[in-house]
């Protein structure tokens, strides 16, 4: 028996999610562009939503095993985008401590620009979304081959994430009010600070990749950005669904997530997914082969983090008992 061809699949709903995100993108554009009378915010949110458009377009229209090169490719033009052009060529400090000193200096720039719309205000609206289709880091991480994390998360290592955010704060305000040592703007050494700090997240995510078989490794145990991140994305409006009477349990969709998450335990007791680690991938959505998991739009929030860690296999339909709705 012949196997069905894969090829693209050009329908008119896969072009309406991705113009409703670039119509969002340049709303902001134009905003930014005539209140601070300032280009930039033109070229510089046009070219992100132009970016996120394309790959959203890709990944609804591409076939089925290639449809995860669509979030890359954006993933791949907003990365590069702001690691060179704002990072290096803008000299301007992309790590949380710029954030927290630009913030603090009361000083509205890229940085805190990017901070305040994609990883705090915009978290509301997508989730964590920019963890999945803008890290530049993970541009070059999620080319690894540990896409799928086999052994679970490493219990309590998240923590050093917090210990990373606090200590970024700290050492900031150490810089600024002890040693009263504010930065020139767009100079050498904020971007020194920058790519010193990226080379250590690429040293340690290239470690616990290859050590723990995991590309987002260092998303889940290092990355002090998800502690801001996580507090919207508990009640961003768009999350995963999963609709049980399309669901055949075979949990196809927990193998590919790579945060780990037990996304039927959610399905379970008749709630979107709630996990504040969802990084909007899109992974669990193609790997259903009944089409039962999608994006939806609703108003919710909760506290329950159903993950999977270490000694905790992959479930199977008979490894898990379905809780009761509303459980």
């Amino acid at each position: 028996m012949k196997k069905k061809k894969q090829t693209w699949d050009f329908q008119r709903k896969h072009f309406v999610f991705p113009s409703i995100l670039l119509v969002i993108f340049l709303s902001i554009a134009v905003t930014l562009w005539l209140t601070k009378n300032n280009l930039f915010y033109l070229f510089n949110f046009s070219y992100i939503g132009l970016s996120v458009a394309v790959g959203t377009f890709l990944g609804a229209a591409l076939p089925k095993r290639e449809k995860q090169k669509g979030r890359l490719v954006t993933q791949f033009l907003v990365g590069v985008y702001m690691f060179v052009f704002l990072g290096i060529y803008g000299k301007e400090n992309m790590q949380i401590e710029g954030f927290f000193t630009y913030l603090f200096m009361g000083i509205f720039i890229g940085s805190t620009i990017h901070y305040l719309v994609a990883k705090i205000g915009g978290t509301v609206i997508f989730g964590r979304g920019w963890c999945g289709y803008a890290c530049w880091t993970m541009t070059l991480l999620d080319l690894l081959p540990w896409k799928k994390p086999k052994e679970g998360r490493v219990r309590y290592l998240g923590a050093f994430r917090y210990v990373h955010f606090f200590g970024s704060l700290a050492l900031v305000l150490y810089f600024m009010y002890v040693l009263h040592d504010a930065p020139q703007l767009e100079s050498a050494r904020e971007m020194y600070w920058f790519l010193i700090g990226n080379l250590v997240y690429y040293g340690a995510g290239f470690v616990l990749a290859f050590v723990l078989k995991d590309n987002r490794a260092v998303c889940k145990y290092v990355c002090p950005i998800p502690v801001v991140q996580k507090i919207g994305s508990r009640f961003s409006i768009m999350k995963i669904n999963i609709k049980r009477d399309k669901c055949i349990e075979c949990f196809a969709c927990e193998r590919e997530c790579p945060m780990d998450i037990k996304l039927l335990s959610y399905m379970y007791e008749g709630k979107r997914v709630l996990s504040t680690e969802c990084i909007s991938c899109t992974a669990c959505i193609h790997a259903c082969p009944t089409d039962a998991i999608a994006y939806t739009v609703g108003f919710d929030g909760g506290l329950k983090e159903y993950l999977r860690y270490q000694g905790e296999p992959v479930a199977t339909k008979k490894s898990r008992k379905p809780k009761a709705l509303g459980a």
